[in-house]
């Protein structure tokens, strides 16, 4: 997998200041029963190998494009999170489609094969033969337990605990609500799942959002695979990517735990000190304390930087994303 991923990264600026408008043409899959025949093939994968007398660890991620097209990311020592360091410029990246049951990713470095099988791995001269086996990753934080004296707004039952809250036939939590509570410094976990949408590109691919205090987005997308800029899954919109990324494939429960400290200001509401957040993105730290900016709010947050407490805000950006098991603890550590 060797060549530039350029179809599934060239919708990734498409968002200018403030615009909420999905780029999204094809299905919003929400059910996992009702996958096309490509996402058996999309996925997590990863194995060892011998070579030169050492062993060494791999992993890929195969993304499905629609009509039996796929991008793939192949990462030396493992996948993100299980191995794969944090020098992004080392995955490696290339397109193919399904033909005779099987997708080639072929450049000057190699060929990868890829098919029901996992994914067999050759040189340029045909040698190799190693291949890497899917797996199903889980995040260490699903289903965690509320602590006591959290705040429960929601276990699944109902939404009272939300503006305009809505539940999905199966009693999921609905994209496109805001949290009757008001926070200060709070640590939030929350579980989402990004809709299915082979079709679509860029924004347009399972957005949503969590903003701190209605202020600070942290990212939802499906970005499965891609770089881990500031606009996709874990970046905090406007203000840092992450370091790895580490989305999972779409209709995978996922997990977010946020560390948020407010910020502080003086009577006449001059920042103080900024505000920071940690963020945990299914079990890895992928934003370790990061200053926010005081003075503002992040890229169409529903409210303005300031002292005041604010709710949680679950961005409505044209897509079915689906939340459960969402608590709070009101805290001012930051792990």
């Amino acid at each position: 997998m060797y060549r530039t991923l350029t179809r599934t990264l060239a919708m990734l600026a498409v968002l200018a200041a403030g615009v909420i408008t999905a780029n999204a043409a094809g299905p919003k899959i929400v059910d996992p029963a009702k996958v096309d025949s490509d996402y058996a093939l999309q996925g997590e994968y990863t194995g060892e190998f011998q070579r030169d007398g050492k062993t060494y660890k791999a992993g890929a991620q195969i993304i499905a494009l629609g009509n039996g097209e796929f991008a793939g990311a192949y990462y030396p020592g493992g996948l993100p999170g299980d191995g794969f360091g944090l020098d992004k410029s080392k995955v490696v990246r290339a397109n193919g489609k399904l033909e005779n049951g099987e997708v080639k990713f072929t450049s000057d470095k190699g060929t990868a094969v890829l098919s029901k099988e996992g994914i067999a791995l050759f040189d340029p001269q045909g040698n190799g033969g190693a291949v890497l086996k899917k797996v199903n990753r889980q995040s260490p934080t699903l289903g965690k337990k509320p602590p006591q004296g959290a705040v429960v707004l929601f276990d699944g039952s109902n939404v009272e605990n939300w503006k305009n809250g809505r539940l999905s036939d199966d009693g999921l939590l609905m994209e496109g609500t805001t949290s009757k509570n008001l926070f200060q410094d709070h640590h939030i976990h929350l579980e989402f799942r990004i809709p299915y949408q082979p079709l679509d590109r860029g924004q347009g691919r399972g957005n949503s959002g969590i903003y701190v205090q209605g202020r600070y987005e942290i990212q939802m997308l499906d970005s499965f695979g891609l770089h881990g800029a500031m606009n996709e899954c874990g970046g905090i919109y406007s203000v840092a990517e992450t370091p790895i990324n580490m989305a999972f494939p779409p209709l995978t429960w996922q997990t977010y735990d946020i560390y948020y400290t407010a910020g502080r200001y003086d009577d006449n509401q001059k920042v103080v000190t900024h505000p920071s957040i940690t963020v945990y993105h299914n079990g890895v730290k992928i934003h370790d304390k990061v200053q926010l900016p005081g003075e503002r709010n992040t890229t169409a947050a529903p409210l303005k930087a300031g002292p005041a407490p604010g709710p949680v805000y679950l961005q409505n950006h044209g897509c079915p994303v689906r939340y459960r098991n969402i608590w709070v603890v009101e805290s001012s550590d930051e792990k």
